[in-house]
């Protein structure tokens, strides 16, 4: 094996004289003349540069394509024509000997490791080995190590253990599909790998400990999106025994604000305490529960303001406004933010504008010129400013409204404070909603959640004094620069307010301890008042480093179909396999 004496990184001026020996990758050559070429030797920490200066190193070296692995010894000098951009520009190194110590076979890479982010990214995922060594791929991995690490050490100085909870447990009805496992040795049975260690981590409360943490692989078979990975993804999962939202509130905002301020892009992040904002009023305020509290624009309800103007899409319907001042927009630019708004929300947004001359012009303008000036009152209005609108039903208009505070924010950077990270709390989420395919009354998050009032509002809401959809539950989302970082709530440990929970969504009791057989009965046995959370480990990460996709800060990430293109997964099992599981392949049809 070879010792090497130094890494690319570090030597320096006063390292010159000294004999070396350097191991990394053979970046690139450049020849001068016959006798004299320079190549830069690259390893996981940094650069250096080799100076050639006979023909038979020379030739060695020629006989290299790029990206072999190789050793060299050599003596350090200073260079004549520093390089003040690099850490070891002041030096070089002149090989006395070098060894191959793992050639590159191919004369043509798949794509130039340096630029490699240009690249297609099926090509990079495929070659995701020779990604990885690109240093700008390479930091975002070393950060994640680097959070990760922070991550755990906070958590252990906040008195939480780390325990580790099972992968191959039952399938349980969380919200997405499970990812199941054929057991072998019990026919037809099957394992599910865990969505998130949520039944395991509550046990643990009623198992007597007081706090528990870990950075736990969660696995659920749903559809990629920019900020979720398919497949599999990581979160620092926490629970606290005895504790209240608010004691969850203050643990994270105690470890997350110097997380961010030390490893992420921007410097600054929101201190303790983060604001509070109840879900009603972020949907009417923000059109999200999702809000960037970066950008200052709001939303504002136009509805009986729009009434009547003859505008067809506004007849009947919910309509919210976002008034932008001083938007200095083309045509052109409002085109394509409002494609890009329909784009993202579904449906189609509106506008128009108050010119310097105090006219409303644009867009939707001449349906409102008899109500002018009551216009300019209502949404506040002053010369140059720029109203873009939305209309729905209810949930759609905000939904709009909330993709145009967005996309606004963007186009106008004096509305934006984009260098820095703004965190906030979603509280008050309605424990109940009407499911889209259903039409009846289903959980709206987490059903583990304490409902705001406990048993006696289930059975207010059980005996029609309520609606249902008016109970708000403990439950709680962590969101940064628009993006939801978690989920999180207050649990219901008690087995009756549980049983009472589930009956307004037909569940029964034999339901429940048919489906959740462990913590009902373990709830049954004493457990204490307990809340949690857990934060996405990879969006944190891909805040930090300001990157717009997932994939950027995984080291071995599935494309956007769940496929791992590199290990060629999902693939096809031997007969033998499947015999062995009792399981017989039943191909779709056409």
């Amino acid at each position: 094996m070879q010792n090497r004496t130094h890494t690319c990184n570090e030597l320096r001026l006063a390292d010159a004289g000294k004999t070396v020996e350097l191991c990394g990758w053979l970046e690139n050559v450049r020849v001068v003349s016959g006798s004299l070429a320079f190549a830069i030797l690259r390893d996981f920490y940094g650069t250096t540069q080799l100076v050639l200066e006979t023909e038979e190193m020379l030739a060695a070296f020629r006989e290299l394509n790029k990206e072999s692995t190789i050793a060299v010894k050599g003596v350090v000098r200073e260079r004549d024509s520093k390089n003040p951009k690099l850490p070891t520009g002041d030096i070089e190194v002149v090989p006395t000997a070098m060894e191959v110590l793992g050639r590159c076979r191919y004369n043509q890479l798949p794509f130039q490791i340096n630029r490699s982010r240009e690249a297609d990214e099926a090509l990079r995922l495929r070659y995701r080995y020779l990604d990885l060594r690109n240093p700008a791929v390479r930091d975002n991995i070393v950060m994640r190590c680097n959070v990760v690490a922070a991550l755990r050490q906070a958590m252990i100085a906040h008195g939480f253990l780390e325990i580790t909870t099972p992968i191959l447990t039952a399938s349980s009805p969380e919200g997405a599909r499970d990812y199941l496992v054929p057991a072998r040795k019990h026919p037809g049975k099957f394992y599910a790998l865990p969505q998130a260690p949520q039944q395991f981590k509550q046990l643990l409360m009623t198992s007597g400990f007081d706090r528990y943490f870990q950075i736990a692989p969660c696995f659920r078979d749903e559809d990629a999106r920019g900020d979720r990975s398919p497949g599999e993804f990581y979160q620092l999962d926490m629970e606290m025994a005895f504790a209240s939202q608010e004691d969850v509130f203050a643990v994270l905002e105690d470890v997350l604000p110097p997380i961010f301020a030390k490893y992420g892009k921007y410097s600054v992040a929101s201190t303790a305490p983060f604001r509070r904002i109840p879900y009603r009023e972020a949907m009417e305020t923000y059109g999200t529960d999702k809000p960037d509290l970066r950008i200052d624009l709001t939303v504002q309800d136009a509805t009986r303001l729009m009434e009547g103007c003859g505008f067809g899409p506004f007849e009947g319907n919910v309509v919210k406004a976002v008034v932008v001042t001083d938007m200095n927009a083309t045509r052109k630019q409002i085109d394509k933010l409002c494609a890009d708004v329909e784009v993202v929300a579904g449906s189609k947004p509106y506008w128009f504008r108050l010119d310097e001359h105090g006219e409303l012009v644009g867009g939707i303008a001449k349906f409102l010129q008899d109500r002018k000036e009551k216009v300019i009152t209502a949404l506040g209005l002053k010369p140059g400013c720029f109203v873009g609108l939305s209309a729905g039903k209810l949930g759609a208009a905000q939904k709009t409204a909330g993709v145009l505070v967005k996309q606004l924010g963007l186009l106008c950077p004096a509305h934006m404070d984009t260098e820095r990270y703004e965190f906030c709390w979603i509280v008050d989420f309605p424990m109940y909603e009407i499911g889209e395919e259903s039409g009846e009354l289903e959980f709206c998050h987490n059903p583990f959640s304490m409902p705001n009032g406990g048993l006696e509002i289930l059975q207010k809401a059980a005996a029609g004094e309520i609606d249902p959809l008016t109970i708000n539950a403990f439950q709680y989302d962590l969101v940064c620069n628009g993006v939801e970082l978690s989920s999180g709530a207050v649990r219901n440990h008690d087995p009756e307010i549980m049983i009472e929970a589930f009956q307004l969504v037909r569940l029964g009791e034999e339901d429940v301890k048919a489906k959740f057989p462990a913590m009902y009965n373990a709830f049954c046995y004493g457990a204490p008042p307990h809340a949690g959370i857990a934060p996405g480990v990879d969006r944190m990460v891909m805040l930090l480093a300001g990157e717009e996709s997932i994939r950027e800060v995984i080291p071995f990430p599935m494309n956007k179909n769940a496929q791992d293109l590199m290990m060629g997964a999902p693939s096809e099992v031997e007969q033998k396999q499947l015999d062995e599981l009792h399981i017989a392949l039943v191909k779709p049809e056409d």
